[in-house]
């Protein structure tokens, strides 16, 4: 449907886990871009509901809960409070923050999946999960770890690895170990409701690849091709924990909702909960096909929203579908990723604790480097730079140079407009031609280019004010400087309206100097480019600056602080648990000769190797194309282990895995003989 058929638009962003403090990769990747849309909406008079809220349930909550020793419900209540004040210190706009502790949640929820089971969309299996036989309990996606058998990354979770973002279950991992007993766990029999989603690939096939392409960003879309073309497969839909919401069915005690069938539920229920306290029909933003649905979501979402999700939806019947899932990717800080188990990040509630009056300038930067179609990188050097160039000598320089003049020459009113030359009148012809550059960019979510075209209409206004010097001009022809400022002060007006969905403070605050309340002047999308509006005589108040720079000796403290605690949590790993001797002698480790060595197909962190073993020649997938180029390891002697089973990754048979060195930084070394020996050679 056309955008202009809806009559409204709800929009929703990643609900967060209720288990630790937001840093500025959640800003960049979801809240930051939604808040941004929302805020332009509301310029325009649109009807929008902007729901979000903590997702409280699933393993990440129980696993904080048992590392901080306190219970879940104490852990949600902590860091949901943390992540609410930190959403509105930062200026994210929600109508609604809501829980999945609530109760309408729980209802909610399940209702949804009381509604699925009664219409036969399940289908109910016993099959084999892991066990943890040292806690007695089987573990949920979670609380298994090991190497994904896509990227090759050590330390991925049982249902997603975090380093190329497939989507996994436990069973699929390469030497996988409970996290509470870091034991390999066994395989034991449970039952679960499964949503059949292999049901569902013609119509996703339908829905995605022919209605969706060149709609949806091309991350969105190239990730839902892939899942498709490898076909969808039954997915578990409950759990067994004992956090989260139950199962509402007889004899399903001590199960719980899956939390992807769980958290977005939250949308729905948080929308009810919006509803009720401000008197509004809640299912015209879910149930009415005028309603356009929007997720805005990290990459590490796209599939539970844009496949998983529209398929609960599809098989409950009642609701919409999302239009859009305009998905960021990653943000990584100072040539690193963002890790919050290292502290290698920058939190929110601290940056706003440093820079309490500059939450804008983060604003900007990270939307300036936005991970809309690849990562990017925040670093310290560069949002000083940005700041201070950008914020503070062409948008902060431009609108003050014109309210300090018009305050020197004509006591901070505006002056009529004389007569107008060409290039006074192509100044304001510009904001209409910004403006519309600014919309286009904002409904194709490409929220960088918008912010990019807003800064423009300052540089324009910069090049106006130098390139006709009032300060010259002022005692020859005091009239044409009342022309000139009267542009310039047009300019600014028009600026405090397009900056608002990007810089909401500092517009409001240039809206106060302009005078606006005085004016009756509203901040209306509209009438950018429009009308004139500011009227003549009507006096400015004192000029402040908008934007405060960023000294050296700030951002080295920030590097400091951010070095410091990255150390302070840099733990030796602890030691594995104990194996008996017959245990490590069933480990056949031998020294091999790398005889070839090639990326996989897109695959950028993984390496095939050829290996001469003494045994035989064989091939193994290893995910060190990082640390190492493939014609610099050739001939390179290694430690292989030669008898571990056989797993096909990314479609190719690895049989065996090189011995690596992980230092504190997470880089890998070869573990190689310290002199040349005979491949074969075993490791004793």
């Amino acid at each position: 449907m056309p955008k202009e058929k809806y009559k409204r638009t709800l929009v929703t962003a990643a609900l967060p886990y209720a288990n630790g403090p937001l840093h500025i990769g959640h800003l960049a990747g979801a809240y930051l871009p939604a808040d941004i849309y929302v805020r332009y909406l509301r310029l325009k008079g649109e009807d929008v509901v902007f729901v979000c809220g903590s997702d409280e349930h699933g393993a990440a909550i129980t696993l904080r809960a048992k590392k901080e020793g306190i219970s879940p419900r104490e852990i949600i209540d902590k860091y949901h409070s943390i992540n609410q004040k930190s959403f509105e210190d930062f200026g994210i706009s929600f109508d609604i923050y809501h829980r999945t502790s609530d109760p309408v949640h729980i209802e909610t929820s399940q209702a949804v999946f009381k509604k699925l089971h009664e219409n036969d969309k399940f289908i109910e299996k016993t099959t084999e999960q892991f066990y943890d036989t040292e806690h007695n309990m089987f573990l949920a996606d979670r609380y298994v770890m090991g190497t994904c058998p896509k990227c090759g990354y050590d330390s991925a979770y049982g249902d997603q690895c975090e380093n190329c973002g497939t989507s996994l279950n436990p069973t699929e991992l390469i030497n996988p170990k409970s996290v509470l007993s870091n034991k390999t766990p066994e395989l034991r029999e449970t039952t679960h409701w499964f949503l059949p989603m292999n049901d569902y690939q013609e119509w996703l096939e339908e829905w995605i690849i022919k209605e969706k392409k060149g709609v949806w960003k091309t991350n969105v879309y190239g990730q839902c091709k892939g899942w498709l073309t490898q076909k969808l497969q039954p997915r578990a839909m409950t759990r067994d924990l004992d956090w989260g919401v139950p199962v509402p069915l007889e004899g399903a005690e001590g199960k719980v909702l899956y939390v992807w069938l769980d958290a977005p539920i939250g949308y729905i229920s948080a929308t009810k909960a919006w509803a009720e306290t401000h008197n509004k029909d809640w299912e015209k933003y879910w149930k009415s096909e005028d309603t356009r649905l929007l997720h805005f979501i990290g990459k590490d979402n796209i599939v539970f929203h844009a496949i998983i999700f529209p398929i609960i939806l599809k098989a409950h019947g009642d609701f919409i579908l999302p239009e859009n899932v305009p998905a960021n990717n990653f943000l990584n800080l100072e040539g690193k990723k963002i890790s919050t188990s290292r502290d290698w990040a920058v939190w929110v509630g601290e940056y706003m604790n440093d820079f309490p009056e500059q939450g804008d300038a983060l604003r900007y930067v990270l939307t300036a480097i936005a991970p809309e179609t690849s990562d990017s990188e925040f670093t310290w050097k560069d949002f000083q730079q940005r700041n201070n160039s950008e914020l503070v000598a062409t948008l902060g320089n431009f609108v003050h140079r014109t309210l300090v003049l018009t305050h020197k020459y004509f006591e901070g009113k505006v002056q009529p407009k004389g007569t107008m030359a060409v290039y006074d009148k192509q100044v304001l012809e510009a904001v209409g031609i910004q403006k519309q550059k600014i919309e286009q960019a904002i409904e194709n979510f490409h929220f960088r280019d918008a912010q990019y075209e807003l800064l423009e209409l300052a540089r324009i206004g910069n090049k106006y004010l130098a390139d006709t010097e009032p300060w010259k001009l002022i005692k020859e022809d005091k009239e044409l400087v009342g022309t000139i400022l009267n542009v310039a002060s047009q300019l600014s007006a028009n600026l405090a309206i397009l900056m608002r969905p990007f810089l909401p403070k500092a517009a409001e605050k240039l809206a106060y100097m302009l005078n606006f309340d005085y004016l009756s002047t509203v901040f209306d999308w509209e009438k950018v480019g429009k009308e004139d509006l500011l009227t003549p005589f009507v006096p400015f108040r004192e000029a402040e600056l908008l934007f405060e720079k960023i000294e050296d000796k700030t951002v080295a403290a920030q590097l400091e602080k951010l070095e410091q605690k990255a150390l302070a949590n840099q733990k030796p790993k602890e030691a594995k648990s104990e194996i008996k001797f017959e245990d490590f002698q069933s480990m056949d480790i031998r020294v091999a000769t790398i005889t070839a060595a090639e990326k996989v197909k897109k695959a950028n962190k993984l390496l095939q190797l050829t290996l001469q073993t003494g045994l035989d020649t064989r091939t193994v997938v290893s995910g060190i194309a990082a640390y190492y180029k493939p014609e610099d390891i050739i001939g390179k002697q290694v430690c292989v282990l030669v008898n571990l089973a056989p797993r096909k990754i990314r479609g190719i048979e690895s049989q065996g895995m090189i011995l690596m060195a992980e230092d504190k930084d997470g880089k890998l070394a070869f573990v190689s003989p310290s002199q040349a020996v005979s491949d074969g050679s075993t490791i004793a």
